[in-house]
């Protein structure tokens, strides 16, 4: 529950930590806002408190067109919950309800459409319907103000199962009909180019992004993706088809430009943007845990906002995981780069370095397994693990059971504690995962003056939960 005076006092600091927490309804004027919006302080008495926009608009209240409620970072709790509403959370920001429906979510949930539903209701505010209309609402706006697509192919693209329901629900949230959005986009002057879609990704500060790109860079495989100069770009295999992302960090939002196949995908590529830059993360809680930490707090004193690199695909990671087993990571980029130019799919229209997609799963499981350029054992290894993910027996979207995956993981010959917990951290978006028997960290410790014997690192790491992989990305960051 919300502690309402709490929430108020952050309304009157306008302070941006609190933008996608919880948001503000003004009885007065019909609004609902971020905390930080720069209007005019609203009476205590005219506020209202909402734990999700989706609350909000069912309430009755419209988003503010000054600070745009809907654009705000993600709730950084839905990444530290591992139970059913956390899961639920990742999913339908990936557009799961949108192409599966409730059941689909359900389904993967495994509990009833009825149990899903009435928890959501009671933590959240909304059902997984109202979730996700609120959703396509934003993705919507997103295409109507920098796309050229017609109304009526807009509507399907966001999700929309008829065009009465796109414009009942524009007008819902936004209090204005679809033309009328995109031609105040165009009065502002919002530049179009033909092919791509232009957003903003908003975060929290203090975000030590370009430490994230460095990460990304020195691990960049050649055809699927590149950092160029402050810009990291890769492609994108989505539910519809393929696309290609560039990610370029300003100060306080990330410039995103999407070139998508389908435009249906938008909602689900914003969200595996968001989560390869971890863009929702809450820093501020981060860093006052761990820079109350002896060995650590002048680590995080020189660079706050550090972010765990995560990934667009959970299936890649895992199988980029077993290709650095034993090797440098220079190494084990070169062997994916291989693996993409036998096996990857060729773009249609190539941007930069970025020519391929990912070879699938499915693709990877049906190749001869004693073609791959590594050692015997570990070829056993990635055609175990491919045709694991290729028949649904190991699941690593973000919706998973984190325990019950690596668990999955270890099932598999060849793939151990550390390569199990390095995909949970990276590709399930764990916030407390930590490394005892890696390398880097025994080094890194030993640096700073702390035990380096796996039982004692272990140990020392449970002071730094539930943060455990923040504390493993600056560790690694004294090497």
């Amino acid at each position: 529950m919300l502690d309402e005076e709490a929430c108020y006092r952050a309304v009157q600091g306008r302070d941006a930590r609190f933008d996608g927490v919880f948001y503000i309804g003004v009885t007065s004027t019909g609004i609902y806002c971020r905390p930080s919006c720069p209007a005019m302080t609203p009476k205590r008495q005219n506020v209202r408190f909402y734990r999700t926009a989706a609350e909000a608009n069912t309430a009755g209240f419209r988003a503010c067109r000054r600070c745009r409620p809907d654009a705000t970072p993600g709730s950084a709790e839905w990444n530290v919950r591992a139970d059913m509403v956390g899961r639920a959370m990742r999913l339908i920001a990936d557009g799961v309800v949108d192409r599966d429906g409730v059941a689909g979510l359900a389904g993967r949930l495994g509990y009833s459409e009825r149990q899903v539903h009435r928890t959501l209701v009671e933590e959240v505010g909304a059902g997984p319907l109202r979730l996700a209309r609120s959703q396509r609402a934003h993705s919507a706006r997103t295409l109507l103000e920098t796309t050229e697509l017609p109304v009526t192919e807009i509507a399907f693209a966001a999700g929309f199962a008829s065009i009465r329901q796109f414009n009942d629900t524009i007008r819902e949230v936004y209090a204005l009909t679809p033309s009328e959005l995109r031609g105040k986009a165009r009065r502002r002057g919002r530049a179009t180019t033909a092919g791509t879609i232009d957003l903003r990704l908003a975060y929290r500060q203090p975000a030590d992004l370009r430490g994230v790109l460095d990460f990304l860079a020195l691990r960049a495989v050649p055809g699927i993706e590149e950092v160029d100069g402050d810009t990291y770009r890769r492609s994108l295999t989505l539910p519809h088809g393929t696309g290609v992302a560039e990610l370029t960090p300003r100060d306080g939002w990330v410039q995103a430009t999407l070139r998508l196949a389908d435009p249906r995908d938008l909602t689900a590529a914003v969200a595996r943007c968001r989560r390869v830059l971890d863009l929702d993360a809450d820093p501020q809680a981060v860093d006052d845990l761990l820079g109350d930490d002896a060995a650590l707090g002048p680590l995080v004193a020189a660079r706050p906002g550090v972010r765990v690199p995560g990934t667009v695909d959970g299936d890649e990671l895992a199988v980029r995981g077993v290709l650095g087993q034993q090797i440098s990571v220079l190494a084990a980029r070169t062997v994916a780069g291989r693996l993409v130019a036998e096996h990857g799919k060729p773009l249609d229209a190539p941007v930069g370095a970025v020519t391929h997609a990912f070879p699938t799963a499915s693709v990877l499981a049906s190749v001869d397994p004693s073609t791959f350029p590594m050692p015997r054992s570990r070829q056993r290894t990635l055609h175990e693990l491919t045709s694991r993910l290729a028949d649904g027996t190991l699941c690593l979207d973000t919706g998973v059971d984190r325990d019950e995956a690596e668990r999955r993981l270890l099932d598999v010959p060849g793939i151990g504690p550390w390569t199990a917990a390095y995909v949970r951290m990276r590709a399930l978006a764990d916030p407390d995962v930590f490394l005892p028997t890696d390398l880097g960290v025994k080094h890194a410790l030993a640096a700073l003056g702390l035990p380096s014997e796996p039982r004692a690192v272990a140990e020392l790491a449970e002071n730094w939960r539930p943060w455990r992989s923040y504390a493993l990305l600056r560790v690694w960051s004294t090497l």
